[in-house]
C-alpha cells in the first residue's frame, strides 16, 4: 500500500516535467493528420512545415501557462518575519566585580615547573 501510493505522489510530482515530452509524442503520432488539417502553412508545402509551427505554438503556450502558474504560485507565498526588533530602549547597567582573591594556605606561592625535574640530561 505504501509504495502504491508512494508511486502515485513521485508520478503526480513528475508529471508537469513530461508534459512538454506528451506534446512532442502527440505530435509524431499525428504528424500526418497535423500537417493537413492544423498546419498554418499547409497551402505552402514547398516550406515544409508539416506542423511544426503547431508544435511550437502548442509549446509555447504550455510553457506560458507554467510561467502564469509558477508566478501565482509565488506571489501567493506568505511572508514569514524570521525577527522581531523591539523599539525598547537598551540601557547598559555597569556590573561591579569583586576582585578579591583570597588563595589557600595549601598553595604554594610559586610553582615549580615539572619539565626541570623531567627532562634531565642523563649523568655519567
Amino acid at each position: 500500500m505504501r509504495a502504491a501510493l508512494a508511486y502515485i505522489l513521485l508520478i503526480a510530482i513528475l508529471l508537469p516535467l513530461f508534459s512538454q515530452w506528451g506534446t512532442i509524442a502527440y505530435y509524431h503520432a499525428n504528424k500526418a493528420y497535423i500537417a493537413k488539417v492544423l498546419c498554418e502553412n499547409r497551402a505552402k508545402p514547398e516550406l515544409h512545415c508539416d506542423g511544426q509551427c503547431y508544435l511550437a505554438k502548442k509549446l509555447t503556450a504550455q510553457q506560458e501557462q507554467q510561467d502564469k502558474a509558477t508566478t501565482e504560485q509565488v506571489q501567493k507565498t506568505p511572508d514569514f518575519q524570521l525577527f522581531y526588533q523591539s523599539n525598547l530602549p537598551f540601557l547598559f547597567q555597569p556590573v561591579v566585580i569583586a576582585q578579591t582573591t583570597v588563595l589557600p594556605a595549601y598553595l604554594p606561592g610559586s610553582y615549580p615547573s615539572p619539565r626541570y625535574s623531567l627532562f634531565q640530561p642523563p649523568q655519567v
